[in-house]
């Protein structure tokens, strides 16, 4: 008897620290969360707002979108898979940067930077006057007529999710 006891209350001590190391590992990420202004509004399940621009023909919904202090909107894009080695991908920044654009238009000044999230690390990705040239750049050349570049391949173009569309691919 006095064993079951003893392996009762080992087993709550060991659930109360469980239930403490959850606690503190939730406070942690909401600390962590919090350094980037308030929450603002999640991309759950079409739940979050659109973003549109009309001026620059974009459209995009950030997974979180933080308000810091002075009431600017910070764009949040998270990513389910760890870092690449060699720092975010070109594509990504692209993507965070479009948001930061969206939410310029929206609120009539620009965010002060954007947040890349990693499932194991974060990039704060600057909104600056050369991300937002070098955005603009990449919009008017996707904008413009398809200039022959690509290099169909089977392999390459059997994974594409725009094959049935494309007047490049291998037939």
């Amino acid at each position: 008897m006095i064993d079951l006891l003893r392996t009762l209350e080992i087993g709550a001590a060991l659930g109360g620290i469980g239930v403490v190391a959850a606690s503190a590992a939730a406070l942690w990420r909401r600390s962590r969360e919090a350094r980037w202004g308030a929450l603002s509004s999640i991309d759950a399940e079409d739940a979050g707002p659109t973003f549109r621009s009309t001026r620059y023909r974009l459209v995009g919904r950030p997974d979180v979108v933080r308000r810091d202090r002075t009431g600017r909107r910070i764009p949040v894009e998270l990513k389910r898979r760890p870092a690449p080695t060699g720092g975010p991908f070109r594509s990504h920044l692209v993507q965070v940067w479009a948001y930061c654009l969206l939410l310029e238009e929206a609120d009539g000044r620009p965010p002060p930077f954007g947040v890349l999230r990693y499932s194991d690390r974060e990039y704060v990705v600057p909104w600056d006057p050369r991300a937002r040239a070098e955005l603009l750049d990449l919009r008017r050349a996707a904008a413009g007529p398809y200039d022959g570049r690509a290099t169909p391949s089977p392999g390459r173009c059997a994974g594409c999710r725009w094959f049935s569309g494309c007047d490049a691919r291998v037939v």
